[in-house]
């Protein structure tokens, strides 16, 4: 079995979540530690393997490392050992190529860059990307780009694609609650009803979200709505839960904004009190076109996608530190990310490692 593999394999075994990746940390400091580099922690979670070559400049890779609460059921033999626990999103498989990655760059006689490699936990949480760009270690080791690759069922087994500009949407989660009287529905008029509100807010959103140009990729949605208690009463309370999407900044803080005019005009049309709260999420991954361009012009080819996507990655807090270019590889047909059955043809992983040593032995 190839190492990488193993690597793989043995690691999926073992996931661990957010912060919390003690047996994971154990795992990959054994695996670094023969090979002529730095490791250190910068966070708690994290892993770090530097790699000073005498070069003039570093350029940094960086792998995810947690799990998802997600109870397996692949039926693998290296199924996790831990109930409730799996690597879900392919983030045993990234950890593996960063290994087969370091041990390409030991053996290196020489290169253009000094290196940093990244292990960085809570990417399915709370961020642990702005902890690890807070820590100060780019500006440290005088980094001035870094990479990052995801496992992607919708590309061709072993195809890496990336595109200029959007890549991954900005997204926040937006809670809103209206609060108003129950009544018996043959006296509705005595009622403030909720529930009306919340279909009002619904349609006034989707609305929103259509009044854009043509090219603006945006995302406004609620996927859960609880209101009511029995079908012969007015509502007196609903919770609407969504999420908002973009890329610009202006377009998604311009979207939030409008999300919130309107909750507040169908609170006073209709008589409710309202409550409106947003969580932070992650900023937009934007791959940047000069770093694009640097990487084609090195002779590193890639497939250009026709489209963003509206998911989310936490890559995108260091692209707010320091240039960061993000691929898709793809894993051909396979379960959907976050299955419970989600597995993928590891033999995917060699091309993964193939394309990050070529952007490690000749960008420019």
């Amino acid at each position: 079995m190839k190492q990488i593999v193993a690597d793989r394999r043995a690691l999926h075994r073992i996931p661990e979540l957010d912060r919390n990746l003690k047996r994971t940390e154990d795992y990959l400091r054994a695996s670094l530690s023969p090979l002529s580099c730095e490791v250190f922690s910068p966070i708690p979670g994290s892993l770090c393997a530097w790699f000073d070559r005498g070069a003039a400049r570093a350029i940094a890779f960086r792998s995810d490392a947690d799990a998802l609460p997600v109870q397996e059921q692949t039926g693998l033999d290296f199924a996790s050992e831990v109930p409730g626990r799996m690597h879900a999103c392919g983030h045993d498989g990234h950890m593996a190529m960063l290994l087969e990655l370091a041990r390409r760059i030991d053996r290196m006689p020489s290169a253009k860059h000094n290196f940093l490699l990244v292990f960085q936990p809570a990417e399915e949480t709370t961020g642990g990307a702005r902890d690890v760009c807070e820590s100060g270690i780019f500006e440290k080791y005088g980094v001035e780009a870094i990479f990052g690759m995801h496992l992607w069922p919708d590309l061709p087994a072993g195809e890496i694609a990336s595109r200029e500009n959007e890549m991954m949407s900005r997204s926040c989660e937006i809670t809103a609650e209206f609060t108003g009287k129950s009544s018996h529905i043959a006296k509705a008029e005595q009622g403030i009803d909720a529930l009306e509100a919340g279909v009002e807010l619904v349609q006034r959103v989707r609305a929103i979200e259509a009044d854009w140009p043509e090219g603006v990729y945006r995302l406004a949605r609620f996927g859960r709505m609880e209101s009511g208690s029995v079908r012969n009463a007015v509502s007196g309370f609903t919770r609407l839960e969504g999420t908002l999407r973009a890329f610009q900044d202006e377009v998604f803080y311009a979207m939030l904004d409008r999300i919130r005019a309107a909750a507040q005009d169908v609170a006073n049309e209709t008589g409710c009190s309202f409550r409106f709260t947003t969580s932070e999420g992650y900023p937009a991954v934007m791959n940047p076109p000069e770093l694009c361009r640097r990487v084609r012009a090195s002779g590193v080819d890639y497939r250009e996608l026709e489209r963003p996507v509206m998911i989310t990655e936490d890559f995108s807090w260091y692209q707010r530190s320091l240039p960061g270019m993000f691929f898709f590889l793809g894993t051909g047909p396979s379960p959907a990310l976050h299955s419970d059955h989600f597995n993928f043809d590891e033999s995917v992983l060699d091309a993964g490692a193939d394309f990050m040593e070529k952007i490690a032995l000749q960008l420019n």
